[in-house]
């Protein structure tokens, strides 16, 4: 009970800021985002909020927006004029009683385009985020060539019995192309005993070399045990210029992107597991590991958090972003808005799905600790 005591106070004193900060600029770039673009498009924005319920402390601008931060820090919102609730479904009662002048500043009356340019704009914000981040730390910090290049090799690895040397550029393994040293790692460590057949550039010269990873055994963080194949090599590292960064950080974010679509493509079809989701309390576990671990390392894991927030944002799930752009590709098609009852039965089933999704996340999570 007192290590459990420890460790939460702990957190307290570090990792409770740390999440703080993460989910402020995650959510701060978000809403900016859905923000920037309403008022490019003229659209009168009533309230900008980091969290939600009870305002802690405001300010209004010239133009009458309500900048505040909210007592709950597990979101934001942008309100804009003709909204009911902060998840933008239209007051339909309040617009219909507007003049022509006050409805120019409502979302809800721009055209169709500029409504789904506002909704996409957070997620958009979300992944430029990252990227940017990604790019400072690539540049501030040293990053494993790509292809990766052999820095060191073990005395009496698999690597040095199979002819590998120093400055070796690994560019195929078993024919899959090695852009990234995880790549490499995927492969070489699902091989353990087997032959392997690697293409490296030596010299100036391609080559093919066989060698045959060793079964080495590791634990994870957990205490874990498991077999892996080892090589018995370190990659090369150093620093990037900002072109170089820029391109990798892209490339980075464009990867996670599609690794997490892959990954809900495969839970849809029952493919891939729901123990893999994890809500505000792994979010809160994780801010204080990585804080631990130096402010590169919380950066690093604001970016994914960025890029998290913004793909989950894009589900066509109504009082999500995708779910505004679900409605508003109906109306394109149709030539329409939905019908004033179908929206409210779609964000009641939005509103209780993500309830529902939020729920085994943290079940999920607590599972993980130990607490349930």
């Amino acid at each position: 009970m007192q290590g459990v005591v420890g460790e939460f106070l702990t957190w307290m004193t570090s990792g409770l800021p740390a999440f703080l900060f993460v989910i402020t600029v995650v959510v701060f770039f978000h809403e900016l985002g859905h923000f920037a673009v309403a008022r490019f498009f003229g659209v009168s924005v009533q309230a900008f909020s980091i969290g939600f319920g009870r305002e802690l402390v405001g300010w209004t601008d010239r133009h009458g927006t309500r900048w505040k931060l909210s007592l709950l820090p597990l979101g934001g919102y942008v309100r804009f004029a003709g909204d009911a609730d902060p998840s933008s479904r239209p007051d339909t009662d309040f617009i219909q009683h507007m003049d022509e002048k006050s409805r120019a500043g409502v979302l809800h009356f721009k055209p169709v385009s500029q409504r789904a340019a506002v909704a996409v704009a957070g997620p958009v914000a979300n992944f430029i985020l990252a990227i940017a981040i990604f790019t400072a730390v690539f540049m501030l910090t040293p990053q494993p060539f790509e292809p990766p290049i052999i820095a060191e090799i073990t005395a009496g690895s698999a690597a040095e019995a199979a002819g590998l040397r120093v400055g070796d550029e690994i560019r195929t393994v078993e024919g899959q192309t090695i852009r990234h040293y995880s790549d490499l790692q995927r492969i070489v460590g699902t091989s353990s005993g087997k032959e392997i057949s690697l293409s490296i550039v030596r010299d100036g010269e391609t080559r093919e070399i066989t060698a045959t990873p060793r079964a080495t055994e590791i634990a994870d963080d957990a205490g874990t045990k498991r077999t892996i194949g080892l090589l018995g090599i370190k990659d090369r590292f150093e620093p990037l210029g900002f072109g170089q960064a820029i391109v990798r950080a892209t490339r980075t974010t464009g990867d996670m992107i599609s690794q997490t679509l892959a990954y809900f493509g495969r839970l849809a079809v029952g493919r891939a597991s729901t123990n893999e989701l994890s809500g505000p309390l792994g979010i809160a576990k994780a801010s204080g590991d990585f804080a631990a671990a130096g402010f590169m390392a919380l950066l690093n894991l604001t970016a994914l958090i960025s890029v998290a927030i913004g793909f989950a944002n894009l589900l066509p799930i109504p009082v999500l972003d995708g779910g505004h752009l679900l409605y508003y590709g109906f109306e394109a098609v149709l030539g329409r808005p939905l019908g004033e009852r179908a929206q409210e039965v779609g964000f009641r089933l939005g509103l209780a799905f993500v309830l529902c999704l939020m729920l085994l996340a943290t079940f999920n999570d607590l599972v993980r600790f130990n607490l349930f």
